[in-house]
């Protein structure tokens, strides 16, 4: 099955995008802070042709073939994130009048590896490739997030998009979300980024995630401050309410993790990043509260096994954990935890 057999003409345009894992800087960009994210090798491909005033789309993953017109609300399913990149494009005054896509994917859905951000970022590279749209890979990344914020309706940050869109292979990406000032940064050598995925899904994502998002903004509300990442001094957050206090710890905490990480990688230290990153996950359970028993688990027993550091990724209430692994040990690292996780997925 491909393009031509589902809509009866080769496709025009095509492109990629990544899947991206975060290794510091969780629950940070919506408070204009700092993330460290790094691309994954596993990408979405889109391949596109013209349409005239409606968006089809086939999900090879999914099976699915869905179309609508391009003034159709989003209706809960895969299109509204292709109609949202039109969307997006048309309001930015773009001249798109509609599209085909066919769409496969690598990117673990449900596992906070960004399969979203991955499916509009590639999307959109088609989009520009096809009708030849001036565009920057940064312009991708921020139509990305209006698609998915204004369109699909999810309160998203930019870490995502900007990693699908400007993040290097073997790179770890240091942004920040309020400048969108960046860099990438070499892993430690020697080192190696491993996903461990048990197929939990997500439980409340976005109820919970909201619920966050709505926390961080109040305790930043009653601190006087624009965003957290405006906060430099931990002490202050003492003064917050529960569970304000609470939130607004992990987000200061975790900005200073992430410049603590930047140190470390242009110093080589894959030790001191691996620790920070266990630190992050220590504070996304108990501070953030977004970690459930199955993920600390897995971050106590991936440590036991040789890992240098690891923690959740993605917005939490499930997914997957991520863990820094030297390349000498990654064999039997891998093994213990097969052995103690029969179900357990390497990425």
């Amino acid at each position: 099955m491909g393009f031509k057999e589902i809509f009866g003409a080769l496709p025009e345009a095509s492109a990629q995008a990544p899947g991206r894992v975060n290794l510091l800087g969780e629950h940070t960009d919506y408070q204009e802070g700092y993330v460290l994210p790094t691309p994954l090798p596993y990408f979405t491909q889109v391949e596109v042709g013209r349409a005239q005033g409606r968006v089809e789309a086939y999900s090879e993953t999914l099976g699915e073939l869905r179309a609508r017109p391009l003034a159709s609300p989003p209706q809960g399913d895969f299109l509204d994130y292709l109609l949202g990149v039109v969307w997006a494009l048309r309001e930015a005054g773009y001249e798109v009048p509609g599209a085909r896509f066919y769409v496969r994917s690598q990117v673990p859905l449900g596992a906070g590896l960004s399969s979203s951000a991955a499916l509009e970022v590639a999307a959109l590279r088609a989009l520009r490739a096809l009708y030849r749209l001036p565009l920057s890979d940064k312009d991708l990344a921020l139509l990305g997030q209006k698609a998915e914020v204004a369109y699909v309706g999810v309160r998203c940050g930019i870490m995502d998009q900007m990693a699908a869109s400007l993040g290097q292979p073997g790179k770890v990406l240091f942004l920040d979300t309020r400048t969108l000032a960046y860099e990438n940064l070499p892993l430690p050598p020697g080192t190696r980024v491993v996903v461990l995925d048990l197929g939990l899904g997500r439980r409340l994502a976005e109820a919970g995630y909201n619920q966050r998002r709505a926390e961080a903004e109040e305790a930043a509300r009653q601190l006087g401050v624009r965003a957290l990442r405006d906060v430099a001094d931990l002490c202050l957050v003492e003064s917050l309410p529960f569970p304000l206090d609470k939130r607004a710890r992990h987000i200061v905490s975790e900005n200073l993790r992430v410049l603590r990480g930047v140190e470390a990688l242009r110093r080589g230290d894959g030790r001191a990043f691996g620790e920070l990153m266990t630190q992050s996950h220590r504070s996304l359970s108990q501070d953030y509260e977004v970690s459930l028993p199955e993920l600390d688990e897995l971050v106590d027993e991936a440590l036991k096994a040789g890992a240098l550091g690891a923690k959740l990724t993605g917005a939490g209430f499930g997914g997957a954990v991520v863990a820094l692994v030297e390349e000498t040990r990654q064999q039997a690292f891998q093994e213990a935890l097969r052995a103690r996780f029969p179900t357990l997925r390497f990425l």
